[in-house]
């Protein structure tokens, strides 16, 4: 390769990278990562109740409040905004499944038994901790 052309990979490099964090607020992660001030509100009953079906059903891939695992993205980032990812998302995912396309884990099957009314306690959960982390 030409010195030129391996200049303009490189910049091109540094303007990917630069946009993310000034699109995202923060370094592109894939989760797995302790969000080290990650505020946990207090929670209504119904929070309660998606906070223990996210337990049982999403935590053991999304972590524990959302903050990610190496199997499943965290929850608690700005990609999953009201306004990027809305609380129908959530649902056909559980359902349906996803593809992967924001992240390198793999595809998401769909979530067993886990109905519609779990999913919107569950979104309300997640809602929650994210207001509470700045994400709106």
């Amino acid at each position: 390769m030409s010195r030129k052309f391996v200049m303009v990979l490189a910049a091109l490099f540094v303007v990917l990278v630069g946009g993310w964090f000034v699109f995202f607020g923060q370094a592109p992660s894939d989760g797995g990562e302790e969000q080290a001030s990650l505020v946990i509100p207090t929670l209504s009953g119904e929070q309660l109740k998606g906070k223990a079906l996210f337990d049982r059903n999403c935590a053991s891939c999304h972590g524990e409040s959302g903050v990610g695992t190496d199997q499943g993205p965290p929850f608690i980032h700005p990609i999953y905004e009201p306004g990027h990812h809305g609380d129908q998302a959530f649902l056909l995912a559980a359902q349906n499944g996803v593809r992967a396309h924001h992240w390198r884990f793999g595809n998401m099957p769909p979530v067993a038994g886990v109905g519609q009314s779990e999913v919107r306690k569950i979104v309300a959960y997640v809602r929650a901790v994210q207001r509470a982390n700045g994400i709106r």
